[in-house]
C-alpha cells in the first residue's frame, strides 16, 4: 500500500501531493513501569509507522482522509475545535487546535493519512499521528517549534484533546528516535542517550497477544498508588523524590520499612528494573545481544512475579521463546495485561518463529497472535520517496 500512497492521493484530491512525511511506532525495549517512578526507560522507533501527504488548498478547510478507516472529515479554519466522538481524525484536529491556539497563523491543507501500525496493539499509533501531523504543519508554515517543542505539544493534544492520561515516552521515542539506536531517556527530566543498538544477524521480532487491554488502566493506577506507598515508606528515613534515585543495594538496606508485603514486591521490580535499563545499555554498546537477552527476560519475569502486569498470553510468548534457540530475549511491553511481546530472533530463523509461536500460542490461548519483524528504524521526518 504504501509504495501506492501517491496515486491513492492523487485519485482522492484529484492532483498531486505536495510534501510527504512518516513518524514511526516505538516500542520499550527494556524499562517498564518506572517511568512514574523517576527511571529509565529504553525506547525505539520501529519501521512501522504513519505516512502523511498533503498539498494546500485555496478554501480555508482542512480534508482529512485515511486508507484505514471509511470516516472522513472536511472542516473550515476556525480558531478554535473540539474533539468528536472517538473518530482517528481527532488526534491532528487536536494538533491543529494547539497550533492556532498558540498563535501560529495555517491554511487550508488536503491531507492522507496511512498508517501500517497494527491498530490497537500497544505500539503507540495515537502518538505516531500526533507528532507526524505537528511536524508537517511545523514544517508546511514554518511555525519554528523545536523537535522537542514538538513532542510537548503531542503529548499535550493527547492528554487535554483526546482525554488519555499518558507519559511523554511515546512521543519522545517516535521523534527522536534513530536508527539501530536505543533512547536511554529520563521521563522526567528529558534527559537522554542515544545507546548503540545494531542488531546484527538479529530482527525484532513483534507478538501481538491480540488480547483486548480492558484491566490495564484501573491496575495502573493502582500499581502508581503502590509505589507512592513504597515512596513514602522509604522518606521516612531517605531524603528521596523518587523510587529510582536508589539502587537494588540501598533497597536491601532499607525495605523493611515497607511493612507491606505486595508494597514491597511493586518497589523491588521499580528498582531492579531501573538497574537493568543501565546494564542493557551497557550490553547493547558492547554489542553483547546475550547479555541484552538475558535482561529481556529478567525483565518479563519480574513484571510477571513482582509488579503482576502480565498474563497468560504475554507469559506464552516468553515461555515459547526460552525453548528457541536463535531467540536471545523476549518479554512483554506496554502496560501489560495484553498488547504485545517482543522477541530477538536471528532473522534468518524468523519464519521459523513466527511459525512455531504461532502454533504454540494458538494451542495454549485458543485464537492466533500476529507476528511482526522490525529493525530499529529513524524518527520523524520528511519522506519524499514515496512523491516520485
Amino acid at each position: 500500500m504504501k509504495n501506492n500512497l501517491h496515486q491513492e492521493f492523487i485519485k482522492i484530491f484529484n492532483k498531486e501531493a505536495d510534501n510527504a512525511y512518516f513518524s514511526p511506532g516505538r516500542v520499550n525495549l527494556i524499562g517498564e513501569h518506572i517511568d512514574y517512578n523517576g527511571g529509565l526507560v529504553m525506547p525505539c522507533a520501529i519501521t512501522f509507522g504513519t505516512y502523511l501527504l498533503t498539498s494546500p488548498n485555496e478554501d480555508g478547510v482542512f480534508r482529512f482522509r485515511s486508507l484505514n478507516f471509511s470516516e472522513q472529515k472536511d472542516i473550515p479554519l476556525q480558531i478554535s475545535y473540539e474533539k468528536t466522538g472517538e473518530n482517528w481524525f481527532n488526534f491532528p484536529i487536536g494538533v491543529i487546535d494547539r497550533f492556532i491556539k498558540d498563535g501560529h497563523p495555517l491554511k487550508g491543507l488536503d491531507m492522507l493519512f496511512y498508517g501500517d501500525i497494527p491498530i490497537g496493539s500497544g505500539l503507540s499509533s495515537s502518538a505516531s499521528i500526533e507528532v507526524v501531523t505537528s511536524y508537517a504543519l511545523n514544517d508546511l508554515f514554518n511555525s519554528g517549534y523545536s523537535k522537542l517543542d514538538l513532542v510537548k505539544l503531542s503529548k499535550d493534544v493527547e492528554n487535554n484533546f483526546i482525554g488519555v492520561n499518558c507519559g511523554i515516552m511515546d512521543q519522545f521515542a517516535v521523534a527522536f528516535g534513530e536508527k539501530n539506536k536505543a533512547l536511554m531517556l529520563n521521563c522526567d527530566t528529558l534527559d537522554y542517550q542515544a545507546v548503540d543498538s545494531n542488531l546484527g544477524d538479529y530482527v525484532l521480532a513483534i507478538i501481538n497477544t491480540n488480547k483486548p487491554r480492558k484491566l490495564a488502566e484501573s491496575k495502573y493506577n493502582e500499581r502508581v498508588e503502590e509505589c507512592q506507598a513504597a515512596l513514602m515508606a522509604l522518606q521516612q528515613q531517605l531524603d528521596i523524590k523518587y523510587l529510582c534515585e536508589i539502587n537494588s543495594t540501598t533497597f536491601e538496606q532499607y525495605k523493611h520499612l515497607i511493612t507491606d508485603p505486595v508494597v514491597l514486591k511493586r518497589a523491588k521490580h521499580v528498582i531492579e528494573e531501573n538497574d537493568r535499563v543501565k546494564l542493557a545499555a551497557t550490553a547493547l554498546a558492547d554489542n553483547n545481544l546475550t547479555e541484552f537477552g538475558r535482561l529481556m527476560y529478567a525483565s518479563h519475569d519480574s513484571l510477571r512475579d513482582l509488579y503482576e502486569v502480565s498474563g497468560v498470553e504475554l507469559d506464552a510468548v516468553a515461555e515459547y521463546s526460552k525453548t528457541n534457540p536463535d531467540v536471545a530475549g523476549a518479554r512483554m511491553t506496554g502496560a501489560g495485561f495484553g498488547g504485545c511481546a517482543i522477541a530477538l530472533v536471528k532473522g534468518d530463523a524468523y519464519d521459523n518463529f513466527s511459525k512455531e509461536i504461532t502454533e504454540y500460542y494458538t494451542q495454549k490461548i485458543g485464537y492466533a497472535p500476529s507476528v511482526y519483524s522490525s529493525l530499529i528504524g529513524d524518527g520523524v521526518g520528511v519522506l519524499a520517496s514515496v512523491l516520485n
